[in-house]
């Protein structure tokens, strides 16, 4: 037979019981709430740029299409693609006969008219002394009026020979001139100092200048790049000429090319193609509207090429080594122009600061006033485990910034 239990142990044990559930009890029903966590970030000096962010094409500061103005077969090309020329090289040469032989007809129609002027020049001398006889003759009553007005008559008639001689020979030797002039165009001069950037013609193929002036090759000049970016409507009113701007190409995203804006053009591209006013409303108002700004830059060691994309960024302010935190901590913005943050205290909880914003590009904000760099801002509160975290709505950033 089992010996009893202690009465003593009982009330033990169910005391032990008791203890245990009033300490459950406390733990689920009266614990202190966890404090909330934040997401954070610390006012610290940093460089704060706000910029205007546009997409540009690299163009050729000047780009020449370099043509014929003689319809021919070209004999011979002087360059290669990539070739850099001087103004006044020879490029190309187009088969010259047909400019030749224009040429020795035009001098040959001008020797004709000159000796032609030259036999009438012998017939002026003579009509000129038989005038002067009949002259003298009718003075002294030797010969009759008809004869000495037949006389006049021929001078005259061969004055007026000569001086149709004459502009025939002004004529022809335009003429002349003009055959010469086509004949030199059968020799294609650089226009100016450039690189071959695309050969359009080749050797053997026939031009024709008759309709258009045909391209035989083009030039550019690449020792300095131009840039055209295309800049939105509602940012171009915040840029100018003479701005700080840097680019970055696809190719090389790690290095800045900087330059300043040199212009900004006062009319979109559409205005090429727009014909009326209604037209253009209808247009615009469907499609966005960019104006083009254009800037300059050197390149001496040609990496910069002809319809690169660049990422440009136009400077419209900047400040070095400012206290900043991220825009995302900033609150509403009172009257006094003072903003609102959440700073955490030595206990780690939110406490309300008022501020003074200065420049801001809505990603990072300079404080002026209100903090100290190493003071921790509430960006947002952190998010549950498998949620987004999402700012309080006292941390949106204040309108307008």
């Amino acid at each position: 037979m089992p010996p009893k239990k202690s009465p003593l142990l009982r009330y033990a044990l169910v005391l032990a019981a008791l203890l245990i559930a009033g300490i459950a009890v406390k733990l689920v029903f009266f614990s202190k709430p966890d404090r909330p966590a934040f997401v954070t970030a610390t006012a610290a000096p940093a460089d704060l740029e706000q910029a205007v962010l546009a997409t540009g094409t690299l163009q050729a500061t000047k780009q020449v299409s370099v043509g014929s103005q003689v319809s021919g077969q070209v004999k011979s090309l002087k360059v290669a693609l990539g070739d850099k020329v001087k103004k006044g090289q020879l490029v190309a040469e187009i088969d010259s006969l047909t400019q030749q032989n224009t040429m020795l007809t035009a001098q040959a129609a001008l020797a004709n008219v000159q000796a032609q002027l030259l036999a009438k020049q012998a017939a002026l001398k003579q009509n000129e002394l038989s005038f002067k006889r009949e002259q003298e003759l009718l003075a002294a009553d030797a010969s009759s009026r008809a004869d000495f007005e037949a006389a006049e008559a021929a001078l005259n008639t061969a004055r007026a020979d000569i001086n149709a001689l004459q502009a025939q020979i002004a004529q022809a030797k335009i003429a002349v001139d003009t055959a010469q002039i086509n004949l030199g165009y059968t020799k294609i001069l650089a226009p100016m100092d450039g690189e071959v950037v695309a050969l359009v013609a080749q050797e053997g193929q026939t031009v024709n200048a008759n309709q258009s002036t045909p391209t035989i090759i083009k030039l550019a000049r690449l020792d300095i790049i131009t840039v055209k970016a295309q800049i939105s409507e509602a940012d171009v009113v915040r840029v100018k000429p003479g701005q700080k701007v840097y680019f970055t190409i696809l190719g090389a995203p790690e290095k800045r090319y900087y330059t300043t804006l040199r212009t900004v053009e006062p009319a979109p591209d559409s205005i090429l193609t727009d014909t009326t006013t209604s037209t253009t409303s209808t247009t615009t108002s469907a499609t966005a509207i960019y104006y083009n700004g254009l800037l300059d830059v050197p390149n001496p060691d040609g990496q910069l090429r002809i319809s690169m994309t660049a990422q440009v960024n136009i400077v419209l302010n900047e400040a070095r080594q400012v206290l900043t935190i991220p825009s995302a901590a900033l609150g509403d913005r009172d009257r006094q122009g003072q903003t609102m943050v959440q700073v955490l205290d030595a206990e780690g909880r939110p406490m309300p600061r008022a501020v003074k914003v200065g420049l801001n590009n809505n990603v990072s904000a300079q404080i002026l006033e209100g903090l100290a760099a190493g003071d921790r801002v509430v960006v947002s509160e952190a998010p549950a485990a498998g949620a987004a975290a999402s700012p309080s709505p006292r941390m949106r950033p204040p309108p307008g910034m």
